[in-house]
């Protein structure tokens, strides 16, 4: 139902004018006209896994397909730090923040609103922040630990904005990777709460390790459809990749179809990967065998949609196909 871009991957470090490893899972939309992508840059040494630090970098297209790289990345950990001690004033320290990654973008109402995760001193958070030029960010929530993986709805339902988001637990279960995708509903972005799960591994026939969020929902006739990651974990089997220790998940794409009313009851699933990691650049890098939809993007007039992804934790690609077609393919639970 997708086919692969032929340019693919359509993002590299090469692309970058500024120290650049490994460059994925970057959030897509269209923004006034123009395509923007804020994609995660680990930058370091090339086949090496211990990087030197991670930012994000600001892309931006008139046509999807090829993109400029602005001369310096727009938000690493210090900036992060800036954001955050004028949300919380006196709260955190020089070394709250460790971390900031995987960003996903949704425009709701107009507003350019940033997703992503935070590592810092008490675990991993998810950050809410909201831009009107990619180059500044205004910080307007940090979730409690241990959340990532958080995407927004592309509007209010009910009045209220609703987020998909992905908790880690580290107690109560013997694989604190298990959980189930999570839905939070909030009035203005800051307070969270209303929380109840959607989805979980054992609704994914094709994962046993976890599942999550991937790109935000879009809006059909059908549903809200949502692009999952879902990982099967195999020790029997070494996959290519720079990790000392070995690298064992495999990342597929998955496909679900969410109610528009009530996006807390999935009404349709896809009981197949929509995406199964094959092409080279999908298979070696970083960390191989690993699809992650992280932008997805719907033509109403034409019923294309595009997903981007990251691919091996290294690229970014493109692969498209007809929202009929994917709308048909989730099958009622």
């Amino acid at each position: 139902m997708l086919t692969r871009h032929p340019g693919n991957p359509i993002l590299s470090h090469t692309d970058c004018p500024f120290p650049a490893t490994t460059v994925f899972n970057a959030g897509v939309a269209r923004v006034a006209g123009r395509y923007v992508m804020l994609f995660r840059n680990d930058h370091g040494r090339w086949g090496d896994a211990c990087f030197d630090g991670t930012n994000l970098g600001l892309a931006t297209s008139a046509d999807g397909l090829r993109w400029t790289v602005h001369p310096r990345p727009v938000l690493d950990e210090e900036s992060a730090r800036a954001g955050l001690r004028h949300l919380y004033p006196a709260r955190f320290g020089p070394g709250f923040i460790r971390r900031l990654y995987d960003p996903r973008i949704t425009v709701v109402d107009g507003r350019a609103l940033l997703c992503f995760a935070a590592d810092t001193a008490h675990g991993i958070c998810g950050v809410i922040a909201e831009t009107e030029d990619f180059e500044t960010y205004r910080f307007l929530s940090l979730s409690a630990p241990d959340n990532r993986n958080m995407v927004l709805f592309p509007e209010r339902i009910g009045g209220e904005y609703v987020r998909l988001e992905r908790p880690l637990p580290v107690y109560m279960r013997a694989d604190p990777e298990a959980f189930p995708i999570w839905m939070s509903r909030s009035r203005d972005l800051g307070y969270w709460g209303r929380q109840q799960p959607v989805l979980g591994v054992d609704d994914i026939p094709y994962a046993n390790s976890k599942i999550g969020p991937a790109a935000p929902p879009v809006r059909t006739r059908a549903g809200w459809l949502t692009p999952i990651h879902a990982v099967l974990k195999d020790e029997t089997r070494r996959l290519h990749g720079w990790e000392a220790r070995g690298w064992f998940k495999t990342y597929y794409a998955g496909l679900a179809l969410l109610d528009l009313e009530d996006p807390s009851r999935v009404v349709g699933l896809m009981r197949t990967p929509l995406l199964t990691p094959k092409a080279d650049y999908e298979i070696e890098g970083f960390r191989g065998s690993v699809i992650f939809p992280c932008g997805m993007i719907h033509d109403a007039d034409t019923g294309e949609v595009r997903l981007y992804y990251g691919a091996a934790d290294t690229a970014i690609a493109l692969a498209s196909g007809h929202v009929d077609d994917l709308i048909a393919a989730c099958r009622p639970l």
